[in-house]
């Protein structure tokens, strides 16, 4: 990575593409797809099933598709801009999910609201592969550690300020209209990322061959234990976060007798603690490097996740509520840095490894979670859930990440 006068250079280019300033800010925007796409409307989630006529699982479910095409869609755009470069299947994906926001207004029955938001999801995977693309073309080891980190603290203004919105949005409007505003957030997005994106993959460096290329990198991929076993832990951890992201709604507001606005607040505090964790990580990675501080962040949430799991067997409303905070805060910790670790040796195919490594945080927990609220989205149901899929990271870190990072010596800073 290469510096100057605060600008950042992708590898094999001779003059700055837009300074770090402007990077984190349009990044930051583009990697809050996913936050607007679900917070924004998650106080409303139980209104939405009492105006449809439908289940508890699915107002959830609108979640869960959401979340699969937000995946799914990374496998075709990830590889799209490893060929054409970032800017264009960005520009592209940002006005479809726009549009596709509006049909979510006029969905007449939960069937067709369920299709809009799983073409929504694909729609909106574009600026979340992107984004993390973006900043490999721009930085790597330990910087690279630190600008996810840094993009954490833009983005997760939107899981502050959009649950907390979306709680008074919902004394004035129903769910529709807040789909509404989602629409003009798209469109806000798409004027700036048309503006102030500067593309970061020079001709040069870009790859053409279609499905052809793109099995190659798939197979380069395939035969990266460490990039295997990270992926294997953001899969769980996948499943402990949405876990928490479909269920806190219901178990807050119909279990412990929440308000809207006040469920609001407390999930924008949440966000709060996860930038907080994302920011120690960047004040202590270049001292500790990306591998200790992913490790370490994995056992502090682990730890976390058990914590939480105990508040729910008890029942007590605020022991639940506080280590829900101290989980985001530690998994704010352990993510940038898994990611930096997953994309280290993957530079030249940025794209087709982001898209990888998100497809499974975003297919995955939304398959898996719903199944644990079949019964009822309980306290003791999102406890368990959140418990075990961090222990599945756990365990995958400490058995295989660990020993890769060994062998590999990357364990110093």
């Amino acid at each position: 990575m290469t510096h100057d006068a605060g600008a950042a250079r992708p590898a094999g280019s001779a003059r700055p593409v837009m300074g770090v300033g402007r990077a984190m800010l349009v990044l930051g925007l583009l990697e809050a797809f996913g936050p607007l796409s679900m917070d924004l409307y998650l106080p409303s989630l139980p209104q939405l099933a009492t105006s449809l006529g439908t289940s508890d699982a699915l107002a959830q479910a609108t979640m869960s598709v959401c979340m699969i095409g937000l995946g799914l869609g990374q496998l075709v755009a990830g590889p799209l801009s490893d060929r054409f470069g970032r800017r264009r299947p960005l520009l592209v994906g940002v006005a479809l999910f726009t549009v596709l926001s509006l049909v979510c207004v006029v969905a007449p029955s939960i069937e067709v609201l369920l299709l809009a938001r799983f073409l929504q999801g694909l729609a909106g995977s574009a600026g979340i592969v992107i984004c993390l693309a973006v900043a490999r073309d721009l930085y790597s080891g330990a910087e690279l550690s630190r600008m996810l980190s840094l993009l954490m603290l833009v983005s997760a203004s939107a899981p502050i300020v959009a649950p907390v919105i979306g709680g008074q949005l919902a004394l004035v409007m129903d769910w529709r209209g807040i789909f509404g505003v989602l629409g003009g957030v798209g469109a806000l997005l798409f004027v700036l990322a048309l503006t102030l994106m500067r593309e970061t993959l020079p001709p040069e460096r870009r790859h053409g061959g279609g499905v052809a290329a793109s099995g190659r990198h798939l197979g380069a991929l395939a035969r990266d234990g460490l990039f295997l076993a990270v992926l294997g832990a953001s899969a769980a951890g996948g499943v402990a976060f949405f876990a928490y992201l479909s269920m806190s709604s219901f178990v807050l507001q119909d279990e412990f007798g929440l308000s809207p606005q006040l469920f609001s607040l407390c999930f924008a505090a949440n966000a709060v603690a996860n930038m907080a964790g994302a920011q120690l990580s960047r004040v202590l990675v270049r001292r500790t490097g990306p591998a200790r501080m992913y490790l370490i962040g994995l056992s502090v949430t682990a730890a976390c996740a058990l914590l939480l799991l105990g508040g729910a067997i008890a029942g007590v409303a605020l022991w639940v509520i506080l280590a829900l905070g101290l989980f985001l805060a530690s998994v704010g910790v352990g993510g940038p840095n898994g990611s930096t670790l997953a994309l280290s040796a993957h530079g030249e195919r940025a794209g087709t490894a982001s898209a990888v490594l998100g497809t499974a945080q975003f297919t995955v927990g939304p398959i898996v979670a719903p199944l644990a609220s079949l019964t009822g989205a309980t306290a003791l149901a999102m406890g368990s859930t959140i418990a075990a899929g961090a222990l599945v990271a756990l365990a995958l870190g400490w058995a295989v990440v660990f020993p890769a990072l060994r062998r590999r010596g990357a364990l110093a800073p």
